[in-house]
């Protein structure tokens, strides 16, 4: 069978893609993965040879007021002739959107077309778009079971969230803790609130960064694009050895470099 997988734009919906992906392309079906322009996707499917990866044009729906909603219209056209074009031609057996308006195009072009359409919601309170999404999709996929609430007009089925394979081994943890040039034998504190990043995480954690000078802790931290500069300025302050990075798609390593050690007095 022939998949198109439409999970791009943020981590949390391209990771989750990528792992179907995986298990799809293990049994020996064809898999289509639909990504944004976005440069986070564009690293995290780099060194992918065993997908067909095309890029289809998507922006974030602002309000219906807001002077962004004609830029926002372009995108989506353009995205969506994309989507019916290749669609005609490659005759994808099912499409499945992970979430955000990178899924709204191809699962809309997919409807048009009769072919069986899904989408995933990762999260306990879906977004605007995949609220969307499920208006146009004939089948919803759920991370967590409170969500189905949320989708009462649809089939409904909670399925989990998948996790890529590469998560799923053995980590050395030295080999970890060497590939993020990070210390060994140090309490190592991990910080992340997605690809894009979570602002009050980042000023939180940076607020209560002076209580950890001198102590035996390190810290991986992913800040998303926005704050990279502002946090890394601050542990370099401080004085805390860390890996400070705006967005890091081998999570393996970070679980890998997490050291159990007696709690920080």
């Amino acid at each position: 069978m022939k998949f198109a997988i439409a999970c791009g734009g943020t981590g949390g919906h391209l990771f989750p893609g990528l792992a179907i992906a995986e298990l799809l392309r293990g049994r020996g079906h064809e898999v289509l993965l639909l990504i944004s322009e976005k440069q986070i996707d564009a690293i995290a499917v780099r060194d992918r040879t065993d997908f067909e990866i095309k890029k289809i044009a998507s922006v974030g729906m602002p309000s219906i007021w807001s002077p962004q909603i004609f830029p926002f219209a372009v995108k989506f056209i353009s995205g969506f002739l994309t989507c019916w074009n290749l669609f005609r031609s490659w005759r994808p057996s099912a499409i499945l959107g992970m979430g955000g308006f990178t899924s709204t195009a191809p699962i809309l072009a997919g409807r048009l077309l009769k072919t069986p359409t899904f989408i995933h919601e990762s999260n306990a309170i879906p977004g605007k778009a995949n609220r969307i999404n499920a208006k146009l999709a004939d089948t919803v996929l759920l991370g967590f079971a409170e969500c189905r609430q949320y989708f009462p007009a649809k089939p409904v089925q909670v399925t989990g969230t998948p996790i890529r394979t590469s998560l799923r081994g053995a980590v050395d943890r030295e080999t970890a803790t060497r590939n993020l040039r990070l210390k060994s034998g140090l309490q190592t504190v991990a910080v992340f609130g997605g690809s894009q990043g979570a602002h009050g995480i980042n000023e939180a954690v940076v607020a209560a960064l002076h209580h950890f000078a001198m102590k035996p802790v390190q810290f991986v931290h992913l800040t998303g694009r926005e704050d990279h500069q502002f946090v890394y300025d601050r542990y370099q302050k401080e004085g805390i050895p860390a890996f400070v990075a705006a967005f890091h798609y081998q999570m393996e390593d970070v679980y890998g470099s997490l050291l159990a050690r007696e709690p920080l007095v």
